[in-house]
């Protein structure tokens, strides 16, 4: 059934602390029945801070002279894949800025073949690469991801045209998930939440735009403004407090509405409080994304400002996981893909169809 919009529109307007927590053992109730207590990894690898989109919001937009760009060569990002690999991640997750040239292409295409060889097929592996063509996608696909995570950022078709230049087109991204659908992934997408002129109407057609779609997995977090873009303004000011409660709700709220779609608490929520990945968990999400890229990357791959764990191993960052995470008396669930629910649910709802079609 479709989410009720005024519902969503409750849960998303909620201010008092007696209700928001409310609000989050509502949504870790729905989690634990649909999808469990167990908590997926996906290490994430931020392959290359180069990117052709000049988003307005972004630290990493090919507008910003700030920082130097690089890429990781095949031989590193092999190395920090077989890290992930031993320490039983089950899944990992290759990030970048958006490129479509065929040297990119081809090396994409590389890496995942080495990936799957050097974890004989055991390592899961999600895609957030940004557009791209349906032969990419099939070609990336046949050579070993089966997930891609492509965020919208919002639906709201005036806001995302007065935070992207005129070349970015919100049918063509929302197409691209389609495209994703035709190639065999499992599909993610995800917006941003506290984002400037954005309303409570806003988000909830967000969480309707996911139904509608029928994504099997989300990836949002709340809007963090960065020095370098052209938001600079409101880097003063900005409300750390409010933007980590906004970020949770809209968490609790996919979860009720949702159900059995996968969710990630993401490092966003960490550079708002030292334990808002965990607090995340708490609000109904079920998947963690640990940075196991090379330190000395870090420093140019900060989408928003006040980027946590820049200087923090990988090592470090698992142990300090692990613990929290038994604090919140969940489990990891190592060395699984922990694919979405929803996918499967999907894919048998389709298989039924067409067998009634026949």
């Amino acid at each position: 059934m479709r989410p009720d919009k005024k519902e969503l529109l409750q849960m998303l307007s909620l201010e008092g602390e007696k209700e928001l927590q409310e609000l989050y053992r509502r949504a870790y109730a729905v989690k634990k029945e649909y999808v469990g207590t167990t908590v997926y990894f996906r290490g994430i690898i931020e392959l290359s801070n180069i990117c052709t989109k000049n988003c307005y919001y972004c630290g990493i937009r090919s507008g910003n002279p700030d920082f130097p760009r690089y890429t990781i060569s095949l031989e590193d990002a092999l190395a920090q894949a077989e890290w992930c690999y031993q320490k039983r991640y089950g899944s990992l997750v290759i990030q970048a800025g958006e490129r479509a040239d065929k040297a990119w292409i081809d090396l994409v295409s590389e890496l995942l073949r080495g990936i799957k060889q050097l974890s004989n097929g055991e390592l899961g592996i999600t895609l957030s690469l940004g557009e791209q063509s349906l032969e990419t996608y099939q070609r990336w696909f046949e050579a070993g991801a089966h997930r891609y995570l492509l965020r919208v950022e919002t639906t709201n078709r005036t806001l995302y045209r007065e935070l992207h230049p005129a070349d970015h087109d919100f049918e063509k991204r929302r197409n691209c998930l389609a495209l994703l659908r035709k190639a065999g992934y499992q599909v993610g997408t995800g917006v941003m939440v506290g984002l400037p002129g954005q309303t409570y109407e806003d988000i909830a057609e967000d969480i309707l735009f996911f139904y509608d779609e029928d994504v099997d997995m989300l990836g949002m977090g709340p809007y963090i403004p960065h020095h370098s873009t052209p938001l600079a303004h409101l880097v003063e000011g900005f409300d750390k407090m409010q933007a980590l409660t906004q970020g949770l709700k809209l968490i609790a709220a996919c979860r009720i509405a949702l159900k059995d779609v996968n969710i990630a608490t993401t490092t966003a929520l960490q550079a708002l409080h030292p334990q808002g990945r965990e607090m995340g968990l708490l609000a109904g999400a079920n998947v963690l994304m640990p940075n196991i890229t090379d330190t000395k990357y870090r420093e140019g791959y900060q989408l928003y400002e006040g980027k946590p764990n820049l200087d923090e191993n990988a090592d470090e960052s698992l142990e300090s996981l692990a613990a929290s995470i038994e604090r919140v008396g969940e489990s990891i669930g190592y060395g699984e893909w922990g694919d979405p629910k929803h996918f499967f649910r999907r894919q048998k709802s389709v298989a039924e169809c067409r067998m009634n079609d026949e």
